[in-house]
């Protein structure tokens, strides 16, 4: 922790850490005490995230006091949680969904093509580079932070926008905070609207139901054992990552330790019977929710909403046509062509956090909704695997498609 000058903090990785564990607390408690985010399940890390960004804009208006957030344990925290989903993720379970997952995936690629297509015309409309509507496209909304930090190079130079930079990592910062505030809602208004009801009472396999929170049979033992279990899948990962990156492919590293965990929980337990896999287990279940909500806490909370504040006029028209196509897409597309089911209105919720936020994101606002309605195991399979893997390689493909119109 040290004073870069007089009016900025920058803090190291442990007191980041601790400062997210609050926030997340925070989170917690302020979603208790607000019936309002209880019933239109906004995720609890979500709350705490916006709180704590509000008051580092307070700071920065105020004083002109900035902190600045070292997040590498943030990092680490993404790498953890596909990890349990990898562990989490049987070959039956997804030959189950098979179906449902061929369609989720054509819905989200044609998505990504009308995500695109809207910030090329808004873009236009509004008198901006084409580059501009891609990067307030797929490139910062379905793709992220990261996505959009990638090609703003490549836009700055080819489309002559200057502040590609600051425009892509803006429209993240801000779809991500929509998408958090979205999903919730809109699987309250189909949950209530179709009287949907889970189809079974299994656990969660994120978190624990809000109402079993007591019943939990979490022992030092298989919290360590599950523990080993996602620090073994993530070395391997790791490994993996490297090999592919030398054949020249990028994969980003959660991506591989999830394939990697995939693999090791479809036959570990089938060659070793002897073996105590934690897939399915409450501690894995525990482990997944906590290192999602850092992950999140920690995101929101390192938001510099002033810079966000600079970027205002086209930058907010094309965001706002953006989150109107989602919310329609989503009720008379996705729902409707996903069965109009329990399930469904759960994919829905998913899929307003990784089209408008990212892959976490998605699952955030999932698992506030199987918290307190009860679980939808498919869908914490389908998603992952759309959002980390395919949206990623299809988007490179789109936004180079756009970028030469």
């Amino acid at each position: 922790m040290e004073f870069l000058d007089a009016n900025t903090l920058q803090l190291d990785n442990f007191v980041t850490l601790t400062l997210g564990i609050i926030v997340l607390f925070v989170g917690i408690k302020v979603t208790e005490r607000i019936g309002f985010l209880q019933k239109y399940n906004i995720p609890e890390p979500v709350t705490g995230g916006i709180v704590a960004s509000l008051l580092g804009l307070f700071a920065y208006l105020a004083f002109d006091f900035e902190v600045e957030f070292s997040l590498y344990a943030r990092d680490v925290f993404l790498v953890y949680f596909f990890t349990t989903i990898g562990i989490n993720a049987r070959f039956a379970q997804l030959l189950a969904g098979g179906k449902p997952l061929l369609i989720f995936l054509g819905l989200t690629l044609a998505y990504l093509a009308l995500q695109d297509g809207v910030g090329y015309a808004a873009a236009a409309a509004m008198g901006q580079p084409s580059g501009v509507g891609v990067l307030v496209g797929s490139a910062s909304l379905a793709g992220g932070h990261g996505t959009a930090i990638a090609w703003a190079p490549t836009i700055s130079q080819q489309q002559g926008v200057a502040n590609a930079l600051e425009i892509g990592v803006a429209a993240a910062t801000i779809g991500l905070v929509i998408a958090s505030l979205l999903g919730g809602p809109i699987a309250k208004v189909l949950l209530s609207r179709y009287n949907l009801k889970p189809e079974s009472d299994g656990d969660l396999l994120v978190g624990i139901q809000r109402e079993k929170q007591d019943e939990t049979a979490i022992t030092h033992l298989n919290l360590m054992g599950a523990i080993l279990v996602i620090h073994i899948a993530m070395i391997l990962g790791y490994v993996l990552n490297l090999a592919i990156g030398e054949m020249g492919l990028r994969l980003p590293l959660f991506v591989s330790c999830m394939m990697v965990a995939i693999l090791l929980t479809n036959t570990i337990p089938l060659m070793f019977k002897t073996v105590t896999w934690p897939t399915g287990s409450k501690a894995l279940a525990l482990i997944s929710d906590l290192s999602l909500g850092l992950f999140i806490a920690m995101s929101l909370m390192g938001m510099q909403l002033w810079e966000v504040a600079g970027l205002a006029g086209p930058l907010f028209g094309i965001l706002a046509a953006q989150v109107v196509v989602a919310v329609l897409f989503i009720l008379f597309v996705v729902f409707p062509l996903m069965g109009k089911n329990y399930f469904a209105a759960v994919l829905s919720a998913g899929f307003a956090g990784f089209c408008l936020g990212a892959t976490p994101t998605a699952i955030a606002n999932m698992s506030a909704v199987t918290k307190t309605h009860g679980p939808a195991p498919t869908a914490f399979i389908i998603v992952p695997l759309v959002g980390a893997f395919f949206v990623d390689v299809a988007n490179a493909f789109l936004i180079q498609f756009f970028l030469s119109l």
